[in-house]
C-alpha cells in the first residue's frame, strides 16, 4: 500500500496486523481521487474511520489544506502516526484516537467545519446515512461538501432529504457513494 499522487506519491504505507481494518485498495483510492479531484484542491478533510490513515494522506498529498483524522483503535492508531511521519504529512494532519461520535461532538465544539468527508466504517456498522446526518447536524460541513461513504455492495447510506446521492461506484465488494448538499439546498445558501 502506498500513497498513489501528489508530493508524497509512492511513500510506503502501514497497515495494523490483523483483520479490524480493511484498507481501501490503492486502485480503489486512485480511481476515487481521479474522480474527485477537483474538490481536493486546498479543502478541509475529516476521516471518520482512518484505519491507515490512506484516504486523508492521500488527499493532503494531492493539495487539501489539512486533514483531521478519527480512529479508536489502538493499533490503527499507531499505523496511522506512523503513515504521517513516513508520508512527511502530519504537521497538516490531526489524530484523534476517540470514538467518532465524542471526536465529532469535540469538532463541533472547536467549530470545526469541513470540505471533503470520508466514512469508511467496519462493514458491520451500516448507518452511514445516520452519520451523514449528524456531520449536517452538528455544523461540520462546509456549505459546499462532499461526502465520500465506503461501503458493501447493497448497503448504500439511507440519506434524508438534506443529500443527494451523485454518484456511485462499484469495485468488486465495495462501493463507494458520493454525497452533497440537496441542489435545493445548495440554492438557498447562496
Amino acid at each position: 500500500m502506498r500513497i498513489i499522487g501528489g508530493t508524497a506519491r509512492g511513500r510506503a504505507l502501514v497497515a495494523p496486523a490483523g483483520s479490524k481494518t480493511r484498507p481501501t485498495q490503492d486502485y480503489v483510492r486512485e480511481s476515487l481521487f481521479n474522480i474527485i479531484r477537483w474538490d481536493i484542491g486546498d479543502a478541509r478533510v475529516l476521516d471518520l474511520f482512518a484505519g491507515t490513515g490512506a484516504l486523508a494522506l492521500e488527499a493532503v498529498s494531492r493539495g487539501a489544506k489539512d486533514a483531521v483524522l478519527i480512529d479508536q483503535d489502538r493499533d490503527a492508531c499507531r499505523a496511522i502516526e506512523r503513515n504521517m511521519q513516513t508520508s512527511r504529512l502530519g504537521t497538516q494532519c490531526r489524530l484523534i484516537a476517540q470514538d467518532y461520535q465524542q471526536a465529532m461532538r469535540r469538532l463541533a465544539r472547536e467549530g470545526q467545519r469541513f470540505d471533503v468527508v470520508f466514512i469508511d466504517p467496519p462493514y458491520r456498522m451500516e448507518n452511514t446515512g445516520e452519520m451523514c446526518a449528524a456531520l449536517y447536524d452538528m455544523g461540520l460541513l462546509s456549505d459546499a461538501f462532499l461526502i465520500v461513504v465506503e461501503h458493501r455492495r447493497g448497503m448504500a447510506p439511507l440519506l434524508d432529504a438534506r443529500f443527494e446521492a451523485y454518484d456511485l461506484r462499484r469495485y468488486g465488494d465495495t462501493e463507494i457513494t458520493l454525497v452533497r448538499r440537496m441542489r435545493a439546498l445548495t440554492e438557498e445558501h447562496t
